[in-house]
């Protein structure tokens, strides 16, 4: 399975607005956002820091993440190099009187939508990856990234037989989408060839895996929990999972897992896994209620 979606060997382009290229990037030392005098040191409650994460999201700058540190009760806002000084500024001036609760640090390269779940998934215009195999009754479906299924019919495997055709999406806002089955195609409830049995959401700093059609298997940690991306162009999507596990182009819509349960679908991020990044992923238990499927 693999995250993001890519244009398919073949050479056909993919539609500019889900174009996923993303760019190298570095983690740059994260510094906080000067706070006047008079809020050095103020503590901030847990409805002020949704309030000041609702002033980010209406400042609607490209290039930036933002989810609500319960911990250090602060708003930690990743910006990329899309965002500017006065960006920033525009950030801190919406937050108004709670602009001291906002830490900011910048990453290179720019937050984009990732388009491959373990398995190389393709239309005829892109290729991402599948995420995991589910079920309703004795109907089954495969879950991937929203931005993949956006706009999709039939889906193809790496060898060009067609597998199934979208039967529901959900991007931006969300970033899931579900694919039936063709009959006569063999599937099973693994990734690679880890059994997945259950889904859950992961816990800050859990360890996790994800697995992608571009970039095979990776690892890292869960950073936050309901973060926000603004992607620009292709829309904004909230709830993700900020992980600091890699991915490239064409992983799109790959798991992510804990041994044998479930966590989340690769939406998308920045960097690379030859210098390291910052992905975000969709929570696979909230794909799996949307639709009423299970995972087996």
């Amino acid at each position: 399975m693999r995250i993001k979606r890519t244009t398919p060997r073949s050479g056909i382009a993919r539609r500019t607005r889900l174009l996923a290229i993303a760019t190298g990037i570095t983690a740059a030392a994260a510094f906080a956002v000067p706070a006047a005098s008079a809020d050095e040191g103020r503590t901030f409650s847990a409805s002020e820091l949704a309030a000041v994460s609702d002033t980010v999201l209406k400042a609607d700058v490209a290039g930036t993440a933002w989810s609500v540190d319960p911990t250090t009760k602060q708003v930690n806002v990743t910006v990329d190099s899309r965002v500017s000084d006065a960006d920033i500024a525009k950030i801190k001036e919406s937050a108004g009187g709670n602009a001291a609760a906002l830490h900011i640090k910048h990453t290179s390269g720019t937050f984009k939508p990732l388009l491959s779940g373990g398995d190389t998934i393709q239309t005829t215009q892109w290729r991402c990856s599948l995420g995991f195999n589910v079920r309703s009754g004795t109907t089954y479906y495969f879950l991937t990234a929203g931005h993949c299924t956006d706009g999709a019919g039939t889906w193809y495997n790496s060898a060009g037989s067609a597998i199934g055709s979208t039967a529901g999406s959900s991007f931006p806002g969300n970033d899931y989408g579900i694919v039936k089955y063709a009959s006569g195609v063999t599937h099973d409830g693994t990734v690679g060839s880890q059994d997945i049995t259950s889904a859950a959401t992961p816990a800050v700093g859990t360890t996790v895996t994800r697995r992608g059609s571009t970039t095979g298997i990776h690892t890292g940690r869960v950073l936050a929990l309901n973060a926000t991306v603004n992607y620009g162009a292709d829309g904004i999507v909230s709830g993700l999972i900020d992980t600091n596990v890699c991915a490239e182009p064409g992983d799109s819509g790959g798991p992510l897992y804990g041994g044998t349960t479930a966590y989340g679908l690769t939406s998308g991020g920045s960097g690379n896994c030859t210098s390291g990044g910052e992905t975000f992923f969709q929570p696979v238990t909230e794909a799996l209620s949307a639709y009423g499927v299970s995972i087996y």
